[in-house]
């Protein structure tokens, strides 16, 4: 099964044995540039041993995998002179003013960049370009803290490829400058990145997606091909079981040797079915699952089977699995491990494929399989504890060898021991959890063992088992790495395997924007899901600071909440003022969403729109999970500027403060948003979040909230240009009407009414698109709030209209919004006075949405009877010691507000002790008010 006989090698670049300069320094070629850095590194490790996140292995491999200054496979103690020199390259180019990046992003995970690698998480990096396109000019510095393969770098190099580009919808100007259908443009070239990741499979697997396509992989070639002359006899089967008498009494080189010397008795494995075995708890009999549970014929498992032995009715959940002692050939320890049998083979002979049942010839060789002669290439490691490695303790499973069948073992450890895993490690990891017990035998397309593959996300064994062959797996392999692009340069990129929740070897204020998809909370255990492909290049993430949510670490929310403040206030560091973070984010749960959010905002950041990033593919938690997101939220969040900070700060005690950030965040929203015909409101630019982004940043940098909401209301209306409910500041609004000319329509927001405050922003959307009375909205407001809390004590919807909207009650002219929609919508109605009896009569008893002026007094009203509500509560919890069960959340946030500015931060603590802890969890405003009492309380 040679490779070069599959014509399967690359045409890839010899390398040249030219002379390099590397941060001022020239060497005679790329070697002794990998060497002189090498010995270098051999010389930092001792200090860079302190660094949060420096990885569990030993010096030798750390020094092995590194290609320094480039990549170490350890905290990168160049990082910053690599940043030094892109930096110098940058300082007379025009800086690059943005707004954020608003369009709706979808792009598929079939590139070939994509499927190089398995991870658990990735984003394609045609959709990461479409950011860095926005955000970047050619040669600027992009930051990833948690790169995971890289794509990234992937993205940001790909910025010089003109397919790449002409992929994306851009087309050239001229050399440089290309422009979409959209009017959207961008610069061709390729811009620097950094890649962080505290995983040393992320970190190794960063730089080999992005490093310079140089290598001779006829090298891998040459070893592979030996490998196989030597072992490839294991995935032979006899196209004839008759013929498997002839084996009885050979040894195993004995085997081998007839079977190359008869090779058209053989044909050549796909694949093997194991099963599990179980015991039948009345009869005590040993049942094999496949034969007992599975309904070949129509593709499925039963739910219910019966014991052949007994004839009781069974179910999985029933019966226990078989248990059998084996000796452990490379530790000689006796271990207990869950029982499974081969049952049948797929095979490929004479170029058709075949299934057989697995015959006497297939057991001598499964059986006689020796591991001794590649031992010492086999490392023995145990699967630490864990919440996912859990799942392997119940199968007996204890070593991480043991996930593998003996001859893949075998492959693996031969190839491990002959090549150079800094050049060819991934086509090993690649296949490591690929052909590992974890891989399912399934029914697809109505057929038994078509797709499989592990469970995503999880360390699961299922029953049946599909061991595949491992030399097709590195064919395949290999075929895929040859399709590479060929735009990749180590010059480029700097990866470092650490913590982001310090970021040691990186100045401030270096980085020209920033791009993250960090970990999803307790989604994903990483540093667990990637020991099989860590086993394998001898290096283990140091999961102490690894920002995840993990029983078995002793990581909760409040855990999970801090290293990601952490990280993201080391980001905000790094990051030029005036720049972008980009955050990408997955998690089914609001806690978590939150618990970003307050992250983000913590650190500094302000948060200026939230867009969708459909990756076209969802994984085993998505597709399952009835309250997943099925979509990517993509955050975008800008640093401000210094000297803006320092202003407010002056101003702290003044309404001033409030507006000074106001000016300050119109000016990095996106002006207009919509396309064909129609205009989407920019929630953003609304008076209410314009309000909420003033309160929350003033709380998370401690400073006072010197303003009411019916203030600011009215502060709003007299300090800026208004439209369709939205501000903008005098520079902008120009813009905006003459685009506004050209749309038809407002596109409607899609909202999940959960509570009082969507619940009125509901009703505001039906309203503004047409005035309606109560009757008319009442059917269809109770069919959306079917989903509100138990625990929201929602008013009645004739309490949210009189709070928030205003009544026309026929007497007098119609009011503008009314009277607008009505003569556009009837035709009889056109020409008519605002007065007129007829179009008075028509507009009679519907409510509509008030003007900004109404609404600040209108807010007045509201917040004074939402905080008389908040006082009941306070009453209440003085005279109880119990939770508050049922109450209004927007009283509730009121009251918080009130008390911040006030300065009563205990009494925030004590109210926000009596809610249930779902309550604080999920709702953004009353955890930022919440946690910054909860400090200001213990200082």
């Amino acid at each position: 099964m040679s490779l070069e006989n599959e014509q399967l090698s690359f045409d890839s670049e010899q390398r040249e044995n030219k002379r390099v300069t590397v941060l001022g320094m020239e060497f005679e070629n790329d070697d002794d540039r990998r060497e002189y850095f090498r010995e270098e590194l051999r010389k930092k490790l001792p200090e860079l041993r302190k660094i949060e996140g420096f990885p569990i292995g030993n010096d030798e491999n750390i020094i092995n995998l590194s290609d320094p200054p480039f990549y170490t496979a350890c905290p990168n103690p160049w990082q910053d002179s690599l940043i030094s020199a892109w930096g110098k390259d940058n300082q007379n180019k025009e800086k690059k003013l943005s707004i954020p990046f608003t369009s709706d992003v979808s792009e598929g995970k079939y590139d070939i960049n994509y499927k190089l690698h398995p991870y658990s998480t990735k984003v394609p990096h045609k959709a990461i370009m479409r950011y860095i396109l926005h955000y970047t000019r050619p040669g600027e510095i992009i930051f990833d803290g948690f790169s995971g393969t890289g794509m990234t770098g992937v993205a940001a190099q790909a910025c010089d490829d003109k397919k790449s580009l002409l992929d994306l919808g851009y087309k050239p100007k001229d050399n440089v400058n290309y422009v979409n259908d959209r009017g959207q443009s961008c610069e061709k070239g390729p811009r620097r990145t950094i890649l962080n990741d505290l995983s040393t499979i992320g970190g190794f697997l960063s730089y080999q997606h992005n490093k310079s396509l140089e290598e001779e992989y006829q090298d891998f070639i040459k070893q592979f091909d030996k490998v196989m002359n030597e072992y490839g006899f294991l995935y032979k089967t006899l196209h004839d079981s008759q013929k498997a008498e002839l084996f009885c009494g050979l040894d195993i080189q004995s085997a081998k040797e007839f079977i190359s010397t008869n090779q058209d008795f053989f044909g050549d494995v796909n694949y093997v079915l194991w099963s599990d075995v179980f015991e039948c708890n009345i009869c005590n009999s040993e049942l094999i699952f496949w034969d007992s549970a599975v309904d070949e014929e129509n593709g499925k498992v039963k739910t219910e089977f019966t014991c052949p032995y007994c004839g009781v009715n069974l179910t999985k959940k029933k019966i226990d699995k078989v248990f059998e002692s084996v000796v452990d050939e490379l530790t000689g320890e006796t271990l207990r491990i869950s029982k499974q049998v081969p049952i049948k083979i797929s095979y490929t002979f004479n170029g058709k494929k075949y299934e057989k049942l697995v015959d006497n010839f297939d057991k001598f060789l499964i059986k006689n399989t020796n591991l001794s002669v590649e031992k010492k290439y086999i490392p023995v490691v145990e699967f630490k504890n864990g919440d996912e490695t859990k799942r392997l303790s119940r199968n007996g499973i204890k070593y991480i060898h043991q996930m593998y069948s003996k001859k893949n073992l075998l492959i693996l450890a031969s190839l491990r021991k002959r090549i150079d895993m800094r050049r060819f490690g991934p086509l090993l990891t690649r296949v490591a959890m690929q052909i590992t017990k974890l891989y399912r035998y399934t029914f697809q397309n109505g057929t038994w063992g078509a797709g499989g593959g592990p469970l995503s996300g999880t360390l699961y064994i299922p029953s049946l088992v599909k061991d595949l062959n491992i030399t097709r797996q590195i064919s395949a392999g290999v075929s895929q790495y040859n399709k590479r692009e060929k735009y990749f340069d180590n010059k480029n990129i700097v990866v470092s395997t650490s913590s982001s929740t310090k970021l040691s070897n990186i100045k401030s204020t270096s980085v020209d924007y920033i791009f993250v998809d960090p970990p999803f909370g307790k989604n994903l255990m990483y540093s667990e899901l990637n020991l099989l492909w860590e086993y394998w290049i001898g290096l283990y993430t140091n999961d102490k600071t690894e920002a995840i949510m993990n029983t078995t670490q002793h990581k909760g929310t409040a855990e999970y909440h801090k290293l990601m403040t952490e990280s993201f206030k080391e980001m905000y560091r790094v990051l030029k003022e005036e720049k972008w973070i980009t955050v990408e984010f997955s998690n089914t749960s609001s806690s978590i969403w939150n618990v970003i959010q307050n992250a983000i905002q913590e650190a500094g950041f302000i948060i200026a729109n939230v867009s969708v990033l459909d990756k076209k593919k969802g994984s085993f938690k998505v597709v399952t999970s009835m309250t997943a997101v099925k979509q990517d939220l993509v955050i975008s969040a800008y640093k401000p500027k210094g000297e803006n900070l320092e202003n407010m700060k002056r101003q702290r005690n003044s309404k001033e403060s409030s507006w000074i950030f106001i000016n300050q965040h119109l000016s990095n929203l996106p002006i207009f948003m919509g396309e064909k015909g129609s205009i989407d409101i920019i929630s953003e630019r609304t008076p209410r979040i314009l309000f909420d982004r003033m309160v929350a940043y003033h709380v998370q940098q401690g400073l006072p909230v010197s303003i009411s909401s019916a203030e600011f209301q009215s502060g709003i209306v007299n300090r800026y240009p208004m439209r369709d409910g939205m501000a903008f500041l005098d520079s902008q609004v120009a813009e905006y009407d003459k685009k506004r000319i050209l749309a038809k329509e407002f596109s409607q927001l899609s909202l999940f009414v959960s509570d009082e405050n969507s619940a009125i922003e509901w009703i505001r959307q039906q309203l503004m698109k047409k005035p309606q009375s109560r009757q008319d909205i009442h059917p269809q407001f109770m069919k959306e709030i079917q989903h509100i809390e138990k625990y929201e004590e929602l008013p009645e919807l004739d309490e949210l209209l009189a709070q928030n909207f205003l009544y026309y009650d026929g007497d007098g002219a119609v009011p503008n919004q009314i009277s607008t929609y009505l003569t556009k919508n009837y035709h009889d109605l056109r020409g008519l006075e605002k007065d007129d009896a007829i179009l008075r009569g028509k507009a009679k008893n519907r409510w509509y949405v008030p003007n900004p002026n109404q609404q600040a007094d209108l807010e007045k009203l509201r917040e004074k009877n939402l905080l008389r509500e908040f006082g009941h509560y306070l009453d209440e919890i003085n005279n109880s010691k119990k939770k508050l069960k049922v109450f209004r959340t927007e009283a509730i946030r009121v009251g918080f507000k009130k008390a911040w500015t006030e300065k009563e931060y205990q009494t925030i603590v004590t109210v926000g002790e009596r809610l249930p802890e779902k309550v604080i969890q999920e709702d953004d405003k009353l955890l930022m008010y919440y946690d910054n009492a909860l400090m200001r309380t213990e200082m």
